[in-house]
């Protein structure tokens, strides 16, 4: 059997509110938020005494971001807040946007920094971006 699609990508955070706030305004949709707890829960992460609450977030195409926000087990910091891209592990989501300059202007007025922009050829424009706690978001806009 094969992989059917790439249904999310876990992000944990300190404060879900502003992360969920910046995905949202990324254009991203909130599908639903629950808190998760108990022995099964553990059993299947690996932890004990496990209570977490999860926002899973769509892309329009299906694609998820799923934030936690662990209250037991408390969160383990591993490595600066704002580690940069060739840090080891996962560093990004990339999302395809239409229009990349607006998207770049709204998410900086919503608290996002700018890390840097470039124009690869006369193919994509390509950000990359850093939300709330030092989530790093790239943005390609197909040219042409």
């Amino acid at each position: 059997m094969t992989v059917k699609r790439m249904d999310n990508v876990l992000i944990v955070v300190e404060d879900l509110e502003a992360a969920k706030a910046f995905f949202l305004e990324l254009g991203l949709t909130l599908e639903g938020e629950t808190t998760v707890e108990g022995p099964a829960v553990g059993q299947l992460i690996g932890l004990k005494n496990v209570r977490s609450t999860i926002a899973m977030l769509r892309t329009p195409d299906g694609q998820g971001i799923e934030l936690d926000k662990f209250h037991t087990p408390a969160a383990v910091r591993l490595g600066p807040v704002n580690a940069p891209v060739n840090a080891l592990g996962y560093r990004r989501v990339m999302f395809a946007v239409e229009d990349i300059d607006a998207v770049v202007a709204r998410m900086r007025a919503h608290g996002a920094e700018v890390i840097g922009e470039m124009q690869y050829g006369t193919a994509y424009k390509l950000a990359y971006i850093r939300g709330p706690e030092g989530i790093l978001v790239a943005l390609a806009e197909k040219l042409g």
